[in-house]
C-alpha cells in the first residue's frame, strides 16, 4: 500500500468515526455508575459507537479514537498550528496526551466491571520531529501485563508512510472503583 493509500485509509475512517461522534453526545465524562457496571472493553466500544461521551481533551488536542479490542486501543490525530512549540515542530506534551491515552485505552480494555486503572508512570521517547508537514499520525497502544495491581503497556506513535515519531511504555495501578460518589 503506497503512502497516500494509506492516508486515504486514515483520512476516510477518521471522517466515518467523526459522523459518529457528532451523533453522539459529544465529549464529557459516563454517568459514574454506568461506567463502574461495565467492563473496560464494553465502556470503550460504546464510546467508539458514539453511545458515552468521548474526553474532552480529544477535542481540545484534535485526536481521536479509531480501533479498540482486547489489549488494543488506537487513536489518530491531526497536528495543528496550535500544537507548535517555539522552534515550530509539534510540542512534545501533545505526543505524551496521544500516547498516553493509546496506552491507558489499551489497559482499559483489560478491566474488568468494577475495576479501574490510574497511570503511574509514562515514559516517551520522541525519535523523529513532527512538522507542519505532517497532516496525521496514530498512536498504536497495547498491554503487554495486566494483573491485578498492575499493567504495563506500550505504544508507538506513527504516520501513514510508517515513519515512526515516538514510542512510549506504561505501568498502570489496578485498583477497585469506589461503589459510591465521595461527599
Amino acid at each position: 500500500m503506497t503512502t497516500g493509500s494509506r492516508l486515504a485509509d486514515w483520512l476516510a475512517a477518521e471522517a466515518e468515526q467523526r459522523a459518529i461522534l457528532e451523533r453522539g453526545p459529544g465529549p464529557g465524562v459516563a454517568p459514574r455508575e454506568l461506567a463502574a457496571s461495565m467492563d473496560g472493553l464494553a465502556l470503550m466500544q460504546a464510546m467508539l459507537r458514539g453511545e458515552l461521551p468521548y474526553a474532552a481533551i480529544a477535542r481540545t488536542l484534535d485526536f481521536m479514537l479509531l480501533e479498540i479490542g482486547p489489549g488494543r486501543a488506537v487513536f489518530q490525530g491531526r497536528p495543528l498550528d496550535a500544537h507548535l512549540n517555539p522552534m515550530g515542530t509539534v510540542h512534545g506534551g501533545w505526543f505524551a496526551t496521544l500516547l498516553d491515552s493509546a496506552l491507558g485505552c489499551a489497559v482499559h480494555t483489560m478491566m474488568p466491571a468494577g475495576r479501574g486503572y490510574t497511570t503511574a508512570e509514562l515514559g516517551v521517547n520522541l525519535v523523529r520531529a513532527i512538522t507542519p508537514r505532517v497532516t496525521r499520525v496514530r498512536a498504536e497502544g497495547e498491554v503487554v501485563h495486566c494483573g491485578r495491581q498492575l499493567a504495563t503497556a506500550q505504544a508507538r506513535l506513527v504516520g501513514p508512510d510508517g515513519t515512526l515519531y515516538a514510542h512510549a511504555t506504561t505501568t498502570c495501578l489496578v485498583f477497585d472503583l469506589p461503589t459510591r460518589a465521595a461527599a
